[in-house]
């Protein structure tokens, strides 16, 4: 069967929906399909372009191609056949953050109107859908909420599995990975640091979005003085750089503000037997991080994690628990690439 994957992209920006769809594409090849994938650019700001790019992607045409996969807004909106829908991400700012003020849709009817053409044209793309699925619950719940679709959870699998095999022994550092950015809160690490003891070290490893994003912690680290206690690596890791720094930590954090899904960094850091930390208004991530149980989940407060931090180094052997936990509840999840494939392709 020839397969096409597709997902938007902006330029030089590399996340989690990305690794999937590259990973998606490996698999199918490996289990005997045709694979590409079909990245669509997307620039959401200014806001009033969005109609534009969605004029684009609903007018394009394909040929000699078998069966779609399509991720995101607004590469979702191709039409196709034999589409199935394994939704990351609609346009939030048009559902949920819309409702609550944080939008970028432009103020007055301009705004309304752009809202309503991209749920007009959710609607009728999802209809056209052989199957949905979501990435988890918390997306599934927004889309029967807004859009009135049923769909499956169907959560990805971790890459790469053998990479992240962890260590024995404790680990001298609390690792944040991943993409840089303000809503990731990388800077609300640093500044918890100041309220924990000296023996709390941080690695902030990933690339950037911006320079500025890169900008706002070097010179955070500085005006804290935290120099001797941060280790900062922003830049695009090489795999197995990025999983050496999971598998030698104590403990790995992962702050990001109402995320969707569970987050691959979390993900990977259960899959290597880590204790988690995140906070209370992280979103998908609290399926997998319990309190004192897998780890911990602070107030989003400098305080509040700082108290978080320090209690990793606090017990070794405590920590090393709630790592093993982590990883116990993760897989008992179940997901693995084989079944995955077989719901994407039906």
């Amino acid at each position: 069967m020839k397969v096409l994957v597709v997902n938007n992209m902006a330029p030089f920006v590399w996340g989690g929906a990305e690794e999937l769809a590259v990973h998606l594409r490996k698999q199918l090849i490996v289990a005997g399909h045709e694979a590409e994938i079909l990245r669509i650019p997307f620039q959401w700001e200014p806001a009033t372009r969005i109609p534009s790019q969605m004029l684009m992607v609903r007018a394009l045409e394909l040929s000699n191609v078998d069966h779609v996969i399509a991720l995101k807004f607004p590469a979702y909106l191709i039409r196709h056949p034999r589409k199935t829908l394994w939704l990351l991400h609609q346009y939030r700012q048009a559902y949920d953050l819309f409702d609550a003020g944080q939008t970028n849709l432009p103020a007055g009817q301009a705004g309304v109107d752009i809202r309503r053409l991209i749920q007009n044209a959710d609607n009728e793309s999802f209809a056209e859908c052989r199957h949905i699925y979501c990435n988890s619950e918390i997306t599934r719940k927004r889309l029967q909420w807004y859009n009135g679709f049923d769909a499956t959870v169907l959560l990805p699998p971790v890459n790469d599995t053998e990479l992240f095999c962890g260590q024995k022994g404790a680990g001298t550092y609390i690792f944040a990975g991943g993409r840089i950015n303000g809503m990731k809160r990388q800077s609300l690490l640093l500044e918890a640091l100041t309220h924990a003891d000296k023996r709390v070290k941080l690695i902030i490893a990933g690339p950037p979005d911006t320079p500025s994003d890169a900008r706002v912690l070097e010179e955070t680290v500085a005006r804290l003085g935290l120099s001797d206690r941060v280790k900062l690596d922003l830049r695009f890791l090489p795999r197995e750089t990025y999983a050496d720094y999971v598998n030698g930590a104590a403990a790995v954090a992962y702050l990001p503000f109402d995320e969707d899904s569970f987050g691959y960094v979390a993900m990977e850091a259960a899959t290597a037997a880590k204790a988690l930390i995140t906070t209370t208004d992280s979103g998908g991530i609290l399926s997998l991080v319990k309190h004192e149980e897998t780890g911990w989940v602070a107030k989003p407060n400098a305080e509040s994690l700082a108290s978080a931090l320090q209690s990793v180094y606090d017990s070794a052997s405590r920590t090393q628990e709630y790592g093993h936990a982590a990883r116990e509840l993760w897989e008992s999840h179940g997901i693995n690439w084989p079944q995955t494939l077989e719901a994407l392709l039906r």
